[in-house]
């Protein structure tokens, strides 16, 4: 009963929340992606070789560099430990598919661990959940088997239903949508070996925000990365 009543919520005010889509895109303000070297060489100690892929996020926008951005922040952390080599494929708008595809053109070369920030632009564009997580697993399957990935951190899908950039119903209809695309991302990683999701927790705090309303200021990417870096540290204590 629960689901059929969201079900025909959905129904009643879909024409509204396209209008609002429609709105919050055309007056939303258009960030760069942040500057900077997409690749390099840092620290000292065991050599970890990592792909960092994603959507605008990890592409750093809403910073200005991408030494604050989550490739370069999640470098810093790992080099007083690691001889961090690291690479950077990340594109505004990217989607799952978009990406592993746009990794088969880009990306020679091989890597220990790959770190992936997609999944918004699944939710926002009506990609079916069933397809998606399909997606995922194909993504998964390429990194290890054409890259020689071994590790394989997946950021989850971050909470939309605090963007503050989104309207209601909208931010309540792709909220909710998110947070289901999580649930079923965490749960198929879980079944995966060497495969690790990061759940995204940053505090519900606008003023950690850009000033488009939708991604995040440095704090947050630094925290971001720390998440990845606790995980990376975890998973290599055991060996």
């Amino acid at each position: 009963m629960r689901v059929y009543k969201e079900i025909m919520a959905v129904f009643s005010i879909g024409p509204f929340m396209l209008i609002q889509g429609l709105m919050v895109r055309k007056y939303a303000a258009e960030l760069p992606e942040a500057t900077g070297p997409r690749n390099g060489v840092v620290g000292t100690g065991v050599p970890l070789r990592v792909l960092i892929i994603g959507d605008s996020s990890a592409a750093g926008v809403g910073v200005a560099t991408q030494d604050d951005a989550i490739a370069g922040q999640l470098a810093a952390q790992l080099a007083d430990r690691f001889q961090v080599t690291w690479e950077l494929v990340a594109k505004t708008g990217a989607t799952t598919k978009s990406h592993t595809q746009a990794l088969i053109e880009q990306v020679g070369g091989k890597f220990d661990a790959a770190i992936i920030c997609l999944g918004v632009n699944d939710v926002t564009h009506g990609v079916n959940l069933k397809a998606w997580l399909k997606q995922q697993v194909r993504l998964y399957e390429l990194l290890e088997q054409k890259f020689g990935v071994g590790e394989i951190y997946v950021s989850g899908v971050p909470p939309i239903k605090y963007f503050p950039l989104l309207p209601q119903p909208l931010k309540w209809f792709l909220g909710r949508r998110a947070d289901r695309f999580d649930h079923w991302l965490e749960d198929l990683v879980k079944k995966r070996k060497n495969c690790y999701h990061i759940p995204i927790a940053f505090p519900h705090d606008t003023s950690l925000m850009a000033s488009d309303g939708y991604h995040p200021k440095a704090w947050v990417y630094a925290q971001w990365a720390g998440w990845i870096v606790d995980k990376i540290d975890e998973h290599r204590a055991r060996f």
